[in-house]
């Protein structure tokens, strides 16, 4: 049974041990999630969350092969996180894992990063990726040190509203040229009352500002894209391919 659920972690895991110190360990074994604060669509009461399986996907693959997550948000500490769906292994295996669940309470806030601890981001996605991560500067910077420090961008869903005002050294928008993707319109319900709080069109934005924004339009089928080192999946089951090649691609550079 899927559940639409959102946790707030300062409730729910009260307990866990604060993890808001970064573990020193070489640059390249450490990959940095960046997910929202955001718990409402908008000024809304709509709940609005982080979509769960898109951080257990892709945290499942990397900490197996060995790298280190940590997660950020604009404002630090806890984050609502939804879309959980208990009868997925990986999922309900990760509800009761205290290590990550004590970093979701305990993100760590833009000015506790050094991007030369990390060589890969990866904005997750859910509805409250469209509030607070695209429009804060530090963020942005933070990932742009990485990117132009020979490190990876990536993003998965909703969480690709992260990357659209992402510019390189010469003033061009990182994903000018490129193929990139992201949740598309086709699947949006436009004239939902959750769409109507979205302050921009991820699909158009990425268009408008010379991105190849392409999809399945199928949809749930493992859709991602490959740019040298942009890297986006459309839905949460591009999450852990998109874990995959981060480290693919780390180890080609």
């Amino acid at each position: 049974m899927r559940l639409l659920l959102i946790l707030f972690l300062t409730l729910v895991y009260s307990g866990c041990s604060d993890s808001s110190h970064i573990d020193k360990v070489n640059s390249k074994d450490n990959i940095l999630f960046i997910v929202s604060n955001q718990h409402y669509y908008g000024q809304t009461d709509m709940n609005a969350a982080n979509h769960f399986g898109e951080i257990v996907f892709a945290y499942d693959v990397l900490i197996n092969q060995g790298y280190q997550v940590d997660f950020v948000s604009p404002k630090g500490g806890a984050i609502p996180i939804g879309y959980l769906s208990t009868s997925d292994s990986i999922q309900k295996k990760y509800i009761y894992d205290a290590t990550l669940m004590g970093k979701l309470k305990n993100t760590l806030k833009p000015e506790n990063i050094s991007s030369t601890d990390y060589k890969a981001v990866y904005y997750v996605g859910g509805g409250a990726a469209m509030f607070g991560v695209p429009e804060n500067e530090s963020i942005q910077n933070i990932t742009m040190s990485i990117y132009n420090n020979n490190g990876v961008v990536s993003a998965v869903c909703h969480g690709t509203a992260g990357i659209v005002n992402l510019k390189t050294k010469d003033g061009n928008y990182l994903y000018a040229g490129k193929q990139v993707n992201g949740f598309p319109d086709q699947f949006e319900n436009k004239e939902a009352d959750y769409y109507k709080t979205f302050p921009f069109s991820i699909e158009e934005t990425i268009k408008e500002r010379g991105g190849k924004f392409t999809y399945s339009k199928e949809g749930w089928d493992n859709y991602f894209k490959v740019e040298e080192r942009l890297i986006t999946g459309q839905d949460p089951t591009a999450a852990a391919s998109v874990a995959k090649k981060i480290i693919q691609t780390l180890k080609q550079l």
